[in-house]
């Protein structure tokens, strides 16, 4: 079996395996291979990941589960691949450095890596460090071919031939200089905005509520910004937003959300808010926890070049019938394998190293 048809079979079997973890009771199914040594240790996993960082609720790591057992399946990654010549002819050492703000958020990239047939170094963010490293000995289990390609390391990088690293703005800096002799991805902030024009249906705004509120805003692909007609009337869009109130269930959540209403009322600052979520007109991309930020736009063709112009900030853009690359309501946590982030294409970087 070649490579390519034998990584694909070993990731549907994987996702076979994480199916299994997708509701919050996991639900064993006895023809996934190898339960009798991984099921109840994934479980355990689990229950760490939850303990460690109080951001990855049950719910939003069985979300994160779901969304790529989805994408494991034989369909999809045939489809993903088809247009690459997978693996390389010249295996290199890659190191990936990951961002910890969601489940699994540096998954994708390490994906990339190993259908390119490359070796792996990972090193970890402290805040997601329990869940790939057993997914990757899962893997391993599997499929023995790739033993000894995949580790884990919490030092300082040192050898290796290409780097992909993920971090904020700050750290980018130091990734650009530390590995300015290596071939590289480096990813800053990103956010992603919606574009509003006061015609939407209540799902088009149900559907924003997931895109604003789904791992509490902490991603890339999450809506921080609105850009809306002046004289924008917010009542539906309150109305589409109340059922995420159990929101501040979450301590963290409704900590940052007290913390921010505190600073923007001894600033002064005008802001709308619902008991859960503030709304302040602001410029910037980044908007703390708890806070949408808007931004009034005159017209469509104005807003367009703003967008291109700050397309750097911009992750995603939701919206209807604005821009040809737009991302529909509701979905901005449910990207394809082929929706690379910041628009570099990560599989064909790594086969041109």
């Amino acid at each position: 079996m070649n490579h390519k048809k034998n990584i694909i079979k070993t990731l549907v079997e994987l996702g076979r395996f994480l199916e299994q973890f997708t509701s919050e009771i996991p639900k064993i199914n006895k023809t996934v291979l190898h339960n009798d040594l991984f099921f109840e240790g994934f479980k355990h996993q689990l229950k760490l990941a939850q303990e460690h960082n109080g951001w990855f609720t049950k719910e939003n790591v069985c979300f994160a589960l779901k969304q790529w057992s989805g994408l494991l399946q034989e369909e999809a990654l045939e489809q993903w691949l088809a247009s690459y010549s997978t693996p390389t002819k010249n295996p290199k050492k890659i190191a990936i450095i990951m961002a910890g703000n969601i489940p699994l958020v540096g998954f994708h990239d390490f994906l990339s890596a190993l259908v390119c047939g490359h070796n792996i170094c990972i090193k970890q963010s402290s805040n997601d460090k329990h869940l790939l490293p057993f997914l990757s000995a899962y893997i391993m289990h599997i499929n023995p071919r790739l033993k000894g390609s995949i580790e884990f390391s919490q030092q300082q990088l040192k050898t290796f031939d290409a780097v992909i690293a993920t971090g904020s703005d700050n750290t980018a800096r130091y990734f650009e200089y530390y590995f300015k002799d290596k071939p590289s991805i480096i990813r800053k902030n990103r956010n992603s905005i919606a574009v509003l024009t006061g015609k939407e249906t209540a799902a088009n705004l149900e559907g924003l509520a997931e895109d604003i509120f789904r791992y509490y805003g902490l991603g890339c692909r999450s809506v921080s910004k609105l850009f809306i007609p002046k004289e924008y009337n917010f009542d539906a869009f309150f109305n589409a937003m109340y059922d995420w109130h159990p929101i501040m269930n979450s301590a963290k959540y409704a900590n940052n959300y007290d913390y921010n209403k505190a600073v923007y009322l001894m600033s002064e600052f005008d802001m709308l808010e619902n008991g859960f979520l503030m709304l302040k007109e602001d410029t910037h991309y980044a908007s703390p926890i708890a806070t949408l930020f808007y931004e009034f736009y005159d017209d469509i063709e104005s807003l367009k070049t703003k967008i291109q112009k700050d397309s750097a900030q911009i992750q995603c853009i939701v919206s209807h019938d604005f821009l040809a690359n737009e991302v529909d309501f509701g979905t901005t946590q449910l990207p394809k394998l082929n929706d690379y982030a910041d628009q570099k294409d990560t599989v064909d970087f790594l086969l041109k190293i």
